[in-house]
């Protein structure tokens, strides 16, 4: 998948595009993309997703902005999965966000993109103070030469399927419910850095695994499943079982980050710079914290019996 950012300085293939934050890919994104990529290829066009660095919730309430479900790698790597064949980054800065309807479709979508065909939800706004909708972008397209298509919310079990409502089955620790949302069971991905060691001393050594997420939308322990691990000899070793922590690390200080630790069942391996994908695929317990270190080493063995157990009996 072709990644671009800015004005390009070659000349590329026209597209038939989407635009959104498609923050998680979830079910209702999925559906988008496949209807997006069957236009692309009946008119021989590029399928091209615009989406947006920083999140525009980010940019204009930082301290508000729902947390993320995906970091920006987490989500092209998602969006190259489903054969999309450019993803356009836009940064959303000051100069972008004051951009009128107009002058978005003509500098952007036009010019930037070539954009020939355009799938958008119904309630799709865009320009400064979201006074672009449908209705315009059709009236754009008839003058710069673009079609445009809707397409219906996807829903799930009665409800609508969103960002949302994924964070909102994370937060809740219901794994189940956002693995019916997402398509996929909820993950996070990261290259393995130093950490304190703590869990060596505790007989535990662990893969501390680099957040790029601004908050993690879900705390606690968990039963996972890792990808991306390589053996000493370079190759790529089957998926792994394990248990993680995902949290503020309460028991070793009173504030902090929050860090993702992840014990492999039956590894004795180095991890150190490998780029791991952790599916989380049960929630033990949440964190809590212990009067000392010993408290602690022997919850260890505690959630290490209840993931072995949840993963072996699924």
């Amino acid at each position: 998948m072709l990644i671009t950012r800015g004005a390009c300085a070659a000349a590329l293939p026209p597209v038939a595009l989407t635009i959104g934050n498609f923050d998680g890919v979830h079910k209702g994104h999925q559906a988008i993309l496949d209807r997006l990529c069957r236009a692309a290829a009946a008119r021989s066009l590029v399928a091209c997703v615009l989406t947006f660095e920083p999140h525009p919730r980010e940019f204009f309430a930082p301290q508000s902005a729902p947390t993320r479900l995906t970091s920006l790698r987490e989500k092209l790597e998602l969006l190259g999965a489903k054969g999309i064949g450019r993803a356009h980054v836009q940064r959303f800065a000051s100069s972008f966000a004051a951009m009128t309807a107009e002058a978005f479709v003509e500098q952007v979508l036009c010019r930037v993109l070539a954009a020939r065909w355009i799938l958008i939800g119904d309630d799709f706004r865009f320009g400064t103070r979201r006074a672009g909708d449908v209705a315009l972008l059709r009236t754009l397209g008839e003058r710069f030469g673009f079609e445009v298509e809707t397409i219906p919310t996807i829903e799930h079990a009665g409800s609508r399927v969103s960002s949302s409502s994924v964070r909102e089955a994370l937060s809740a620790g219901e794994l189940g419910r956002a693995e019916a949302l997402l398509g996929r069971p909820y993950s996070i991905s990261g290259r393995v850095v130093h950490g304190s060691k703590l869990g060596r001393e505790l007989g535990y050594a662990t893969a501390n695994i680099q957040l790029q997420h601004n908050r993690p939308p879900l705390m606690g322990i968990y039963a996972v499943r890792v990808h991306g691990v390589h053996g000493a000899d370079g190759k790529p070793c089957p998926a792994r079982d394990g248990v993680a922590s995902l949290g503020v690390r309460p028991t070793i200080k009173s504030a902090g980050q929050a860090v993702l630790e992840v014990y492999l069942f039956d590894f004795d391996g180095e991890l150190y710079h490998q780029h791991l994908r952790v599916d989380f695929l049960h929630k033990i317990r949440d964190e809590e914290k212990y009067p000392d270190l010993e408290s602690l080493r022997a919850q260890i063995a505690r959630d290490c019996d209840a993931a072995r157990n949840f993963l072996k009996e699924h």
